[in-house]
């Protein structure tokens, strides 16, 4: 199970280190400390470097990648590289980004992530990737109910937006399980990439 997006799920590659905006500060959107969500089976907490092999796993599986627009992961370097541009841009608030840990076992099994924030369309955009050998639990949507929660109920944004390629059924389905609506606009980009939105 895994989003598609025309970079990378953390959204670093686009905006490395982004500045906050006026518009980011007038919202007072502040990710320190770190918002760790809980469901029934699951903690969402933050990335660290003890996730470095995990983070090498999943990044360069093939299958997680196959609809993903990057290169798999090749060395450790890209992992530890990774999960310091992630909380690099967690620090800066220009997005957010979950370890999927089952709560019982403390197993690393996926990761979530909001970013692209844009307080004047009062929208962010979704990306999520499942390890294999989880998928087909119901996991990433007890995981993604608790972020969309997130999104209207905290940062009080009024849409998130989802690119997810054509072919990828899984993720489709997800987000139509949520009533996400898929649009009839493509990515400029890659018109391989269906467009979804949920709107509040």
């Amino acid at each position: 199970m895994k989003v598609f997006r025309r970079t990378d799920v953390s959204g670093q590659a686009t905006t490395p280190l982004r500045r906050q905006s006026k518009y980011d500060r007038m919202v007072n959107r502040n990710f320190t400390p770190f918002p760790i969500l809980t469901t029934e089976r699951l903690t969402l907490r933050q990335l660290s470097i003890d996730d470095t092999q995990n983070i090498f796993a999943l990044r360069s599986d093939i299958k997680i990648n196959k609809y993903l627009d990057r290169e798999p992961s090749k060395a450790i370097d890209d992992a530890i590289k990774f999960i310091k541009n992630v909380n690099d841009n967690i620090k800066n608030n220009s997005s957010i980004y979950w370890v999927i840990s089952l709560t019982r076992t403390k197993k690393f099994v996926g990761i979530i992530c909001l970013f692209d924030f844009s307080n004047e369309k009062n929208s962010c955009e979704i990306g999520y990737e499942l390890m294999t050998k989880f998928q087909g639990q119901g996991i990433m949507k007890e995981a993604a109910q608790v972020v969309i929660d997130y999104v209207f109920q905290t940062l009080k944004f009024k849409k998130i937006l989802a690119f997810t390629h054509y072919e990828n059924q899984n993720s489709t389905y997800l987000l139509l399980k949520f009533n996400f609506v898929k649009s009839l606009e493509r990515d400029k980009e890659n018109p391989n990439v269906n467009i979804f939105t949920l709107a509040q």
